[in-house]
């Protein structure tokens, strides 16, 4: 019996069964309060991760002043949002451009600002893409389906522990009357 024919019945996707059985072992041995899980699921869920740095984009998308702050103090203008803390101290905020494209990768580890974007992908933290984004940013970034012009320059920031960055893509195209909430979502 193969793992699709014992949960056919079931609506949880396999990692969702594995998730469920690894929780329920760890409570049963008392190594973990599931309560204190849901609340760190809820967390992550709301109030840490990527909706906060699309609200991010989505404000400097619609106040040029926000904008200019972030520009100058991203870790001022960021909090002001909300939205500070561990793996957020010190951030830089760059913008996409029609001529320049920002690429980021941490080349040691995985450093990642967490209280806007949420834990890092699993592809962030792995080896070959922190060497490929360094020595083939426009092959990496075409894996990911963005295919940029040869006269656009690629430029490839190196997070570390003492700066974290958000890149702020270029607001897309008849957007102008949308409200800040709606480009957010579209931005998540």
């Amino acid at each position: 019996m193969n793992d699709s024919d014992r949960h056919d019945h079931s609506e949880l996707s396999d990692i969702e069964l594995r998730v469920r059985t690894l929780e329920s072992i760890l409570t049963q041995k008392g190594y973990i309060d599931p309560a204190a899980v849901d609340a760190l699921v809820e967390a992550y869920e709301t109030r840490i991760g990527p909706r906060n740095g699309a609200q991010v984009v989505a404000k400097a998308w619609t106040d040029e002043g926000f904008a200019q702050w972030l520009r100058e103090d991203a870790t001022a203008a960021i909090a002001s949002l909300g939205f500070s803390g561990r793996q957020g101290d010190h951030m830089v905020a760059v913008e996409n451009t029609p001529t320049e494209h920002n690429m980021v990768v941490c080349t040691l580890c995985s450093c990642y600002p967490w209280p806007v974007l949420g834990l890092p992908p699993v592809w962030y933290k792995s080896a070959p893409y922190r060497s490929r984004a360094v020595m083939d940013p426009r092959g990496v970034l075409a894996e990911f389906g963005v295919t940029l012009p040869e006269t656009t320059r690629i430029r490839v920031w190196d997070s570390t522990a003492e700066v974290r960055y958000l890149v702020i893509p270029i607001r897309p195209a008849g957007t102008d009357a949308w409200t800040a909430e709606r480009l957010a979502d579209l931005v998540v």
